[in-house]
């Protein structure tokens, strides 16, 4: 009875403790690019991103001259691109000193910020509370995916063409170990830009030599001419606005519709527009 009790007792104690990793995704990963490299293509090109009608204005009054201001030079970019856009990522655990368990993985990007994922289960903040280029990201285990929630990131970017993401932008990760190759499926969820939610996934190779160096940025100002001037267009007064459409003969009213561009059912809509 006594060695019933016991087992009794520590099952309820199991019980009570977070589920703690159960794959080991510590390593150095060098990003696989054939699947999509369209994170930074032309400007104008919105094709398969559900943006709303806030969005598509807010694309439309991108300026590129943006990037040449100093204030963006050395801007990290945010959670919504970070996994697309900044190539080698390493991933090590974060060990409990006392109990042995790996509490949180960090994840470490070149030019960019360091992102914690924590797994025990700790709440995310109030809605007041500050918001970072990374956010704040939970994982909990499904099996051997780890499914990540991260909240509180900055307004930035889906694309580097002006596809916006606001405050309010909420991401879904499925982080997937198949012996050297690391899948990450992202769900981005914003109520202010997006119609539903925008899935992206990226396919990356543990590499052994990977060689993560120091990228030091220096703020140049190269538009001393537009010296106190934030580059941007009005609305619908950009003049590249269809020039994607122009260059690829795209309909231009295709860059309007949003969601309906995600599905391969669109061609139907697509052989009805003329050449306008």
């Amino acid at each position: 009875m006594k060695a019933v009790s016991f087992l009794l007792l520590a099952a309820s104690m199991l019980a009570g403790i977070p589920a703690f990793a159960q794959v080991d995704f510590s390593g150095e990963w060098a990003q696989l690019r054939h699947e999509d490299s369209s994170t930074n293509p032309e400007v104008g090109d919105r094709l398969g991103v559900p943006l709303n009608a806030a969005g598509r204005m807010r694309a439309d009054a991108l300026n590129v001259g943006i990037w040449s201001v100093p204030e963006w030079q050395c801007r990290p970019h945010p959670a919504t691109f970070s996994w697309r856009g900044t190539g080698e990522t390493r991933i090590t655990k974060v060990v409990d000193p006392v109990t042995r368990l790996t509490t949180a993985f960090r994840v470490e990007r070149k030019r960019n910020f360091d992102q914690f994922i924590y797994l025990d289960e700790r709440p995310h903040p109030s809605e007041d509370a500050a918001h970072t280029w990374g956010g704040f990201s939970t994982g909990k285990w499904d099996g051997d995916m780890l499914t990540i929630t991260t909240t509180h990131i900055k307004e930035g970017y889906l694309r580097m063409n002006g596809i916006p993401s606001s405050d309010r932008t909420t991401i879904t990760e499925r982080w997937i170990r198949h012996d050297n190759y690391l899948f990450v499926v992202m769900s981005i969820n914003d109520p202010v830009y997006l119609e539903e939610p925008f899935v992206v996934s990226g396919q990356y190779r543990l590499d052994l030599k990977l060689d993560m160096q120091i990228t030091p940025c220096i703020v140049i100002d190269e538009s001393p001419e537009a010296r106190g001037v934030i580059p941007h267009y009005l609305p619908w007064d950009n003049p590249y606005r269809t020039e994607f459409a122009d260059m690829y003969k795209i309909p231009a009213k295709a860059l309007d519709d949003g969601a309906e561009t995600m599905y391969p059912k669109y061609q139907s809509k697509l052989k009805t527009y003329s050449g306008n």
